[in-house]
Order: structure tokens, then C-alpha cells, then sequence
């Protein structure tokens, strides 16, 4: 592509993002027809895409003989292991071209070996249009000064730079919003909260859910007045409880966590799929409280992510429990399969099952914002993190909220090891090791409270443990480790919940 194409291409997409209002943009794109979307986009990648048009000549598929959307949903699905790691980085970028991709970012897969994903100015804008939906709608950021506190790690990795940029982009198009970077440096975060925080309206913290915690945390013991400056945060990477939700809102502040927060559904291969907005977490704060409701919902006995999306930016379909994408970007992606499993429900469908229920998320809400007639996608996250316990499927999500009632969320951080193990006489058990909070000491007290509180949950939470695990088998066995422990809770690994 010439320098000229590229000039273009950033000069429209630049005057568009600021020239169009975020409820402009989603009215347009609820009414628009996102299979027709859907269907140019993949006629545009099988003709300018070199790696695309050899997976489809591979299998034989000529581009022309798909017309429909019922075509499209028979079409191969692509996915790391078929597609991004077969062919050269060049080839997967539009007419073989990596310098039409102005950055590079990384993901480190479960390898360990990083995949690089480039892209385009204009791809940012389309994220930062994710962006806009949660300072515009939960945040009133339009309207307030505000300080946007970059804590995702800085560097290769997507998230902090992705989310720098997005962020700036906001501001270029009026909102009074200032960008700093202390990245997952956490006393330079405490710094420049307490030293800038006090001459702006909000300040808005964005980073991955456990380490944010730890700041307001870290903050809060050496005397941070966390509400004085009208905390929201900004999420992305892990599911959370309502419960975890609750209590970070409580120990900042919060006066309305519908408003306060906004997880995002995102990922190095096509940045933000999906963003939490006030509808939706007035929904998942619903369906928290009634466990009968969220299994009737999702078949499932946790809580998944659960966000909003726009069909026209990223097209999802649910195929055998898991979920595909499409969407433009540096590397455009057809059917993408990010190996998460989840599923969608349309606007209309979900209000018509809480009618059911008697709820009506509409008139919780206490603003008109964020009330997009947009589908839900809903994310359970990579599937291979739960333990078989008599035939019950136990997540780690079950185990989390026993640990977050209160005065047992003082004891510890919050960090567990599920597993199933047997006894000498080759009896299962369920095993949870626990980690107590820095110089918290362990006593038989805790140890039982913590047990009473995980079972309490458990049983409430998980109708396959209520009734498939005798009695005599529900107690968990628990114990107790200090901070970092080096078998279970080594420093600067990267945690896993269960162990096989």
C-alpha cells in the first residue's frame, strides 16, 4: 500500500471518530445488518489476504460460492494452531504487507512462545470506540475531569499500550481526559493518585482485576482516602465474583458499582470484543443473587463474564458451546476460535428471560446511559480449569466467593490451589490451600471458618455439588499457607487455581 493510501485511509478514519457521537455510532450500528457486514468483510480478506485465500484454496472453497450467512456459518474455522502459526506474519496482514501495521504487540500463549499481532492506527480507533462506550456511558467522563491511570503492564504486551493510545484518542475528540502511565508500578500508582488526584473530578485506575485490588489494598493500609477522589475502575483478563466486585467498590468508595466499573472482553489477537456496561452489570449483579436464574440462563453453575457487544465491530457466533469471531484488523479474522466457551443472547431474549424472573434491569438503572439495544456475549474463559469432583464440576469461580464474605476477606488475598486428592485409603477429598493475607498468622479458628464459608458457597452456588457429592464427602479440606509460599504461592509466577 502506498503512502498515500495509508495517509487516507488514517484521515478518514480519524475525522469519522471524531466527527461521530458514541450514541450516533451505536444507533446506527443496532440497526444496521451485521450479516452483510459480516460477508464483505470476508470477500475483502479472501481477496487481499494471502494466508486466507491459501487456507480457503487449501480446502477447496472458492470465496465466490459464498453469498449467504448460512454459507459464511459453514466456512472452516480459523485459529492459532491452523492459521496464525502455518503462515508467514506478512502473509496474514492485507496484500501480504506487514508495513501496513503501524505497532506490534504480543501474547504470550500457553507455551510460552509469543504470538505477534500487528495492526493499524485505524484498528485502534475502532477499540477506542469500546473505550468512549464505558467514559461516555458509565463514567460521564464527557462532562468530568478526569484522570486515566494506566496500571496494565507496559511494554510488548497489549494491554498497556493498546490502552494508552485508546485512551488519548478520547481526548483528542473533547473529552477532559489527562493519560498517565505508571504501568503495574504500584507505589508510583499510590504517587500519582495522591499527588495529581485531587485536581480532577474521577480518577479512573485500568489494570487486570487481582492486581488493582492490591493497590486499593496496599492504599488503603497506609491511609489512602480512596473516596476522595471518586474512584471508577477499568478491567480487563480475569472473571471476577459480584462479591470481589462489591468489596473493591466498598473499600474505594462506591456508590454505585453499575456506573463504577467496566470489565472488557479483550484479547492481543483483535483488541476489545466486548465491554461491560451499565445494563449489564445491573443484569450479572441479578443473576449473582439468584444462582437458580444464571443456570437457567447459561446451564452452568458460575458466573461468566458478561458484556455487550457491537455485531457490526466483531460479529460473534456460538458454535458447540464455544465462541468465533470476525472482525478487521492488522490481521483480519474469519471465524476466529479464541478457545474461549461461552455463548450469546440476543437484547430482546435476555429481557424477555428476566421478565420471566420478575426483573426488570431497565428500571434499576439510574440513568438513560448506557442503555444500547446491543447482544450480550457471556465468557466462561478457557474450560480446562475446573476439577471433577463425583461427577461434579467445581470451578474455581465456586471457591472464590466463599472467600470473599466478609471478615474472612481480611484473613487472606484471595489466592487458592483447588484440587482432588485421595486419602491412604483411597477415599477423594476436595483440597483447598489458602493464602493468608501478609502477616496474618494461621489459627484452628480461621482454618474452620474458611472451610464453613467455602462449603456455605459452594452448596449455594453449585446445584452438581449439592446433589451429586454425599454429604459425608462436601467439607473441603483446608489449609492455610502464609503469603508467597513456595510450593503453592511462589512470587512472581503467574497463578493457576487448580492443580490436576
Amino acid at each position: 500500500m502506498n503512502d498515500n493510501l495509508q495517509q487516507q485511509r488514517s484521515i478518514k478514519a480519524f475525522a469519522d471518530f471524531i466527527s461521530t457521537s458514541i450514541e450516533t455510532l451505536l444507533q446506527r450500528n443496532c440497526q444496521a445488518d451485521s450479516s452483510s457486514t459480516v460477508l464483505s468483510l470476508f470477500h475483502d480478506v479472501a481477496a487481499n489476504v494471502p494466508a486466507y485465500k491459501a487456507f480457503l484454496a487449501e480446502r477447496g472453497i472458492d470465496p465466490q460460492t459464498i453469498q449467504t450467512l448460512a454459507d459464511f456459518e459453514k466456512l472452516p474455522a480459523i485459529a492459532k494452531e491452523n492459521y496464525i502459526q502455518r503462515y508467514p506474519l506478512p502473509d496474514l496482514c492485507r496484500h501480504g504487507e506487514l508495513a501496513t501495521c503501524d505497532m506490534i504487540a504480543a501474547s504470550s500463549g500457553s507455551t510460552g512462545k509469543p504470538t505477534f499481532w500487528p495492526r493499524f492506527f485505524t484498528d485502534e480507533l475502532q477499540i477506542a470506540a469500546r473505550f468512549e462506550q464505558i467514559f461516555h456511558d458509565s463514567f460521564s467522563a464527557d462532562t468530568k475531569h478526569t484522570l486515566a491511570v494506566i496500571c496494565f503492564t507496559l511494554g510488548t504486551w497489549v494491554g498497556g499500550m493498546f490502552t494508552t493510545n485508546c485512551c488519548r484518542y478520547l481526548a483528542s475528540k473533547g473529552y477532559p481526559i489527562t493519560v498517565i502511565t505508571p504501568g503495574n508500578n504500584k507505589e508510583e500508582i499510590l504517587r500519582v493518585v495522591q499527588e495529581l488526584g485531587p485536581n480532577f473530578q474521577q480518577v479512573v485506575l485500568l489494570g487486570y482485576p487481582p492486581f488493582l485490588k492490591d493497590v486499593i489494598d496496599t492504599g488503603l493500609s497506609r491511609g489512602v482516602e480512596w473516596q476522595r477522589y471518586q474512584i471508577k475502575l477499568v478491567m480487563a483478563g480475569e472473571v471476577f465474583s459480584e462479591e470481589w466486585r462489591s468489596l473493591v467498590g466498598e473499600r474505594v468508595g462506591s456508590q454505585n458499582p453499575s456506573y463504577d466499573f467496566a470489565s472488557l472482553y479483550g484479547t492481543a489477537d483483535a483488541g476489545v470484543l466486548g465491554n461491560e456496561t451499565p445494563l449489564s452489570i445491573c443484569i450479572r449483579r441479578f443473576l449473582a443473587k439468584n444462582p437458580d436464574a444464571a443456570k437457567a440462563l447459561f446451564g452452568e453453575s458460575r458466573l461468566p463474564t458478561l458484556v455487550q457487544y457491537d455485531p457490526t465491530s466483531r460479529f460473534f457466533e456460538a458454535q458447540d458451546g464455544s465462541l468465533l469471531f470476525s472482525g478487521n484488523n492488522g490481521i483480519p479474522l474469519i471465524r476466529y476460535d479464541i478457545l474461549d466457551t461461552g455463548g450469546i443472547i440476543t437484547y430482546d431474549a435476555m429481557l424477555e428471560f428476566l421478565a420471566k424472573w420478575n426483573f426488570n434491569p431497565l428500571e434499576h438503572l439510574h440513568s438513560p446511559r448506557g442503555i444500547h439495544p446491543l447482544p450480550f456475549v457471556y465468557i466462561f474463559g478457557r474450560s480446562n480449569f475446573t476439577v471433577s469432583y463425583f461427577g461434579a464440576n467445581i470451578y474455581p469461580e465456586n471457591i472464590s466467593v466463599g472467600l470473599e464474605q466478609p471478615v474472612i476477606q481480611e484473613w487472606v488475598t484471595g489466592k487458592f490451589v483447588l484440587q482432588v486428592q485421595e486419602d491412604a485409603d483411597k477415599n477423594r477429598f476436595l483440597s483447598v490451600v489458602v493464602e493468608l493475607a501478609p502477616e496474618v498468622e494461621s489459627s484452628e479458628d480461621k482454618r474452620q471458618a474458611i472451610t464453613a464459608s467455602i462449603l456455605q458457597q459452594l452448596l449455594r452456588l453449585n446445584s452438581e455439588f449439592a446433589n451429586y457429592v454425599p454429604p459425608e464427602y462436601q467439607t473441603p479440606q483446608v489449609s492455610l499457607k502464609a503469603t508467597g509460599d513456595r510450593e503453592y504461592f511462589p512470587i512472581g509466577v503467574k497463578h493457576r487455581y487448580t492443580r490436576k
